[in-house]
């Protein structure tokens, strides 16, 4: 049997983004894994996104797109039980190795984690229309 980590890089699948000499170590470990556990947990972050909304944002629907995108970022911003709901979600998917080199510098690849988060759900902003339907 494949062991969780070897498992968890092969259905992760390859590095996303620019990885190169020059890359910082926070760069290379959010091209190499923070980027494709987002993908790969993209459907889900769309589910607990409209689920969040319909639970407290009940209005968000009848927002226009600019108020839609404005509240998207608050609401991870802001809500902090929601932002750490969503940081469990893609530190779940880190294999051992990479959870020790995120604890080493949280903080930086926290930021990193949720404005990725962010502009994932801004650029699907055309999903949460559709649910007004």
């Amino acid at each position: 049997m494949m062991d969780r980590d070897t498992f968890l890089k092969e259905f992760r699948g390859e590095t996303l983004g620019i990885v190169s000499a020059q890359s910082s170590p926070d760069e290379l470990f959010q091209n190499q894994t923070i980027r494709p556990v987002l993908k790969l947990q993209n459907d889900l972050f769309v589910a607990v996104f409209i689920n969040y909304v319909n639970k407290n944002k009940a209005d968000f629907y009848s927002y226009t797109v600019e108020k839609k995108l404005q509240t998207i970022e608050n609401s991870i911003q802001k809500d902090i039980k929601f932002r750490n709901s969503l940081k469990g979600m893609v530190i779940a998917f880190f294999t051992v190795d990479e959870y020790n080199t995120y604890i080493q510098n949280s903080s930086s690849l926290n930021k990193r984690m949720m404005n990725l988060v962010i502009d994932r759900l801004k650029s699907q902003v055309q999903l949460f229309e559709l649910q007004s339907n």
